[in-house]
């Protein structure tokens, strides 16, 4: 596919960077447990020995509860509001108690998060991984900073260098609050019209610039230190249910997903994406057992996305 310039995407590169906060209210958000179904690779991420030495040090000094704990992350939000702030306390209790790997941060302002995510990793015995769902930036979930386009709008310009540069912004704005994982970006080809949970997430319905532009928004969150997570694996655009509330199901076969569904995610997977997030929903080309999501499904985790696609 040949990839030109256009007047639009030259347009966005010289806002980028226009300036990250603007004034707003904080708005609330009731404190819930979160779990992502996501698995790391080692891409540009690779530890040196002496790091890899540290991990292995402080995983021995564990025992069995705290290396479970280690397996959660909590949802929070950091706004000035009693019910917020009682859920704060019991996050507090949750890392100093359980060891807790991580928090996702939801709804609030920048600084004040900012401000609590540094307080959570002074509590913390090992380091929190600090995570946010933000695939058009934080301005998605916080109050008083920009909104970016959301990638279906990325999907309209002609030139890929801008989505790398937008990459490299919401990294950039990660970076400045403490965040080292974001759930971006969107890998899902939008081929239903009826999804009602997919839609303007996704750069397109063409698997070639879907993949290629999500390696790009990878890239430069990834080049400047921000772990990247391609979702929603093993695709969720050809579904007409929201998987939030219930189990879309995609009656396709294993060749019909290898021409479409999973094409982005070999090639982002090939090109060093640090995690990739697994989709709640019923495959049954590639899990046999009744009603058993590929959220859990060893034959999709283990078999497809770790062993075939060499994800591992």
């Amino acid at each position: 596919m040949k990839i030109g310039k256009s007047p639009c995407g030259q347009c966005l590169k010289q806002n980028l960077y226009a300036p990250l906060f603007q004034r707003g209210r904080v708005s609330s958000l009731l404190l819930i447990f979160l779990f992502f179904f996501c698995l790391n690779a080692h891409s540009q991420f690779q530890h040196s020995a002496e790091a890899a030495k540290w991990v292995d040090s402080v995983y021995n000094s564990l025992n069995e509860d705290q290396r479970i704990g280690q397996l959660m992350t909590l949802r929070m939000s950091a706004i000035d509001n009693k019910r917020v702030v009682f859920y704060e306390n019991e996050i507090k209790d949750a890392i100093i108690k359980y060891n807790i790997g991580g928090i996702t941060l939801f709804q609030g302002g920048p600084l004040k998060q900012a401000s609590v995510i540094n307080e959570m990793q002074q509590l913390a015995k090992t380091p929190l991984l600090v995570s946010i769902d933000a695939e058009n930036g934080l301005g998605m979930r916080m109050d008083s900073v920009m909104s970016l386009p959301r990638q279906m709008m990325l999907g309209a310009i002609e030139d890929p260098s801008i989505i790398y540069e937008y990459g490299r912004l919401v990294g950039e704005q990660c970076k400045r609050i403490g965040i080292q994982l974001n759930y971006a970006p969107v890998a899902d080809i939008n081929n239903n019209p009826d999804n009602p949970v997919i839609n303007d997430r996704s750069f397109g319905e063409d698997k070639h610039r879907v993949a290629m532009y999500s390696i790009q928004y990878m890239r430069g969150m990834q080049d400047v230190g921000v772990m990247a997570c391609a979702k929603h694996f093993p695709g969720h655009g050809d579904v007409s249910v929201d998987s939030h509330f219930d189990l879309p199901v995609i009656n396709k076969s294993r060749s019909d997903l290898d021409s479409l569904e999973l094409y982005p995610f070999r090639q982002i997977t090939n090109a060093g994406i640090a995690s990739v997030m697994v989709a709640h929903l019923s495959v049954p080309s590639l899990e046999k057992k009744n009603n058993t999501p590929t959220s859990i499904s060893e034959n999709t985790i283990t078999d497809l996305l770790r062993n075939e696609f060499k994800y591992n």
